[in-house]
């Protein structure tokens, strides 16, 4: 008798153990943990630094962060340097990119290691297409860019607080504008080959005060990509410095359900 109810005990057990194991392999995509690889690609005439305030949200919150911190000399080049540091990740990356970085990242997107995409009111051009033409469909209200003589553009330093940074402190703007990394013009005018957010998700941030890239321009790339999208009010061209609290939020939206929604 005993030796039948210890039988019995060992059948219940297996089949408890088989059904806990079909529970876990048919888990949906939505219950996955999240992605904690993060990638922050920076856009024209900035660097890397502006990216601070959200990394130390996202740090503190347990995410594994990179910044690129790619020459502007041409898109090919920024490209590389973005795939270089994707490469360096180890297991699946969501990337974020702000205005020209958004170029860059629907490029380097494809890359198989990445399966979300978030928009910084950046650009997001498809196949075909160039930032420098989408810009005019949409005129920007800025009317400050300057060039040198050798092909490299820059924001005019005296009116970097109110085309660039007009929700930034000031001081903090003006050191930015002057601390400005020139950039290539001809980046502007690189064409897509493959658009990434084709077949990866997206989530999208328009920066209703923006002068740099028009926001409805930014609602057209955000519409036509399906993005999740948020409007920050009052957010100017460098929302992803200014409110770091909603950017983070929105790139911890992607990374919890990039599984959930990728396309591949």
């Amino acid at each position: 008798m005993k030796k039948t109810i210890n039988s019995i005990a060992r059948l219940f057990s297996m089949a408890a153990l088989c059904f806990i194991f079909l529970l876990s392999s048919t888990r949906p995509a939505s219950a996955q943990a999240p992605i904690k690889n993060i990638v922050l690609v920076h856009g024209a005439f900035v660097d890397g630094s502006g990216w601070k305030p959200v990394y130390d949200i996202l740090i503190k919150k347990g995410y594994n962060v990179r910044i690129v911190q790619h020459p502007l000399t041409s898109f090919d080049g920024d490209v590389e340097a973005v795939k270089r540091v994707i490469a360096m990740m180890d297991g699946p990356v969501i990337l974020v990119g702000h205005s020209y970085g958004g170029a860059v990242i629907t490029a380097a997107g494809n890359d198989p290691q990445v399966k979300g995409l978030v928009y910084i009111a950046a650009h997001a051009p498809d196949k075909g297409e160039n930032e420098a033409a989408n810009g005019k469909l949409y005129p920007p209200a800025y009317k400050s860019l300057q060039k040198t003589a050798d092909g490299y553009d820059y924001i005019a330093p005296d009116s970097f607080h109110a085309d660039f940074a007009a929700d930034l402190p000031k001081n903090i703007a003006d050191f930015t504008g002057r601390a400005q990394v020139l950039t290539k013009d001809e980046i502007f005018h690189a064409v897509i080959t493959e658009a990434a957010w084709r077949t990866k998700p997206s989530w999208y941030m328009v920066a209703q005060a923006d002068r740099i890239i028009n926001p409805d321009l930014e609602r057209m790339y955000a519409k036509r990509a399906a993005s999740y999208t948020v409007e920050i009010p009052g957010g100017s061209h460098s929302v992803y410095t200014s409110r770091p609290k909603e950017v983070a939020a929105l790139i911890i939206k992607a990374t919890e359900g990039a599984f959930a929604l990728n396309k591949n």
